[in-house]
Order: structure tokens, then C-alpha cells, then sequence
């Protein structure tokens, strides 16, 4: 279902279900990533849903906890995004030890084409505290040598608005682009 307009980058707040048709393949991008075969095929058969909690802290600091559930048996990831563009560690059973940072972004900000395209830009999509649409999330795996730069948002896809993510990962010389695109399915 595509998300309401009363659902912005500001309050994500809710669940979300990956829309596998109007996303893009994430397969090649899995592999380039050290993902084995046999759990890439679990991913693509299964349903994956985003549980979201967004929120302010008492410094003043936006956080962004995601609890990701997939059928099939799949133990999905977590995602502890606090949007202050420190470092952070993070053990991942998936992706393994990562270090991330992620922030609140303006559309021109992003440092590639790919990244920058595609997004509602209006007024009314204004989450950040100083009026971003954008959060912009990059992590890097040292050990498996590839780094992911993610940049959120919403984008009208077939005449709906949908929330969307907008991957490039990079292992040495090749770089995969990838858009997901997320089903809104209520608040929890």
C-alpha cells in the first residue's frame, strides 16, 4: 500500500513491507556484499518487513530503530540508525562487523547522480530539523572490503507514493545500484 501523505521522513514510525515488484533485484548487490547463495534465494523468496520506531532523544538527537522479520525462517537484521553522523560499530549476524554513520540530508547534499534522483521534493515532505526529506545512512565492512551509501525517502512509483531507499555498494572497482521500495502497512 502506498503511505499516506501524513507519513514522512520525519516519523517512520510503523511497519513496512519490501514491495518486490517495483523493487529493484537486490540479488547481485547480496553477492557483492559475501551473502552465500542458499541464503540470498531464502531472502528472495521471503517477505521481509520493516518494524520502525523513530524518535528524539533528550539531547536533541533523531534515532532510527529497525527491527527487520522475514518469512521463511530468515532471522532478519537490525538497524540502530542515530542521525548525528558519528561512527559506530555494529556486529551484524548477516552482513558481519560493520561501522556506520548515518544523518539528516538535503537532496542536494548526496554525493551521486543515482542517489539524488527520483525524489518528492515539496514542502510538505520536510522531516528534518532543519527542513531535510532526506536521511543519508553509509556503512562500511573492512573485513569483506565493500562500503553501502543509502539515501531515504519518498518517491511517487507508478502514480503512488512510496517510501524509498536508494543503495549504491562499492567493492573495489564495481559499483551496484539498487532502489527498494516499501509497502506501508500502519503504525505498530
Amino acid at each position: 500500500m502506498a503511505a499516506p501523505p501524513e507519513i514522512t521522513i520525519g516519523d517512520l514510525t510503523g511497519e513496512w513491507v519490501m514491495n518486490k515488484t517495483l523493487s529493484d533485484d537486490a540479488d547481485p548487490v547480496l553477492a557483492l556484499q559475501g551473502i552465500g547463495w542458499w541464503t540470498r534465494k531464502a531472502i528472495s523468496l521471503a517477505t521481509v518487513t520493516l518494524h520502525v520506531k523513530q524518535y528524539t532523544d533528550d539531547a536533541g538527537i533523531s534515532h532510527v530503530d529497525i527491527e527487520q522479520t522475514a518469512t521463511g525462517g530468515i532471522k532478519g537484521t537490525t538497524e540502530l540508525r542515530t542521525l548525528d553522523w558519528e561512527i559506530r560499530e555494529h556486529e551484524d549476524h548477516l552482513f558481519g562487523t560493520l561501522k556506520g554513520q548515518s544523518r539528516w540530508i538535503k537532496v542536494e547534499d548526496l554525493s551521486d547522480e543515482f542517489r539524488r534522483d527520483g525524489w518528492l521534493e515539496g514542502e510538505e515532505e520536510n522531516g528534518g530539523p532543519n527542513g531535510e526529506r532526506h536521511i543519508e545512512s553509509f556503512v562500511e565492512n573492512n573485513e569483506k572490503g565493500w562500503t553501502a551509501a543509502q539515501s531515504w525517502g519518498f518517491a511517487i512509483i507508478d502514480g503512488k507514493r512510496y517510501y524509498t531507499r536508494r543503495v549504491v555498494v562499492t567493492k573495489g572497482s564495481e559499483v551496484l545500484k539498487v532502489r527498494l521500495v516499501y509497502n506501508w502497512q500502519g503504525k505498530n
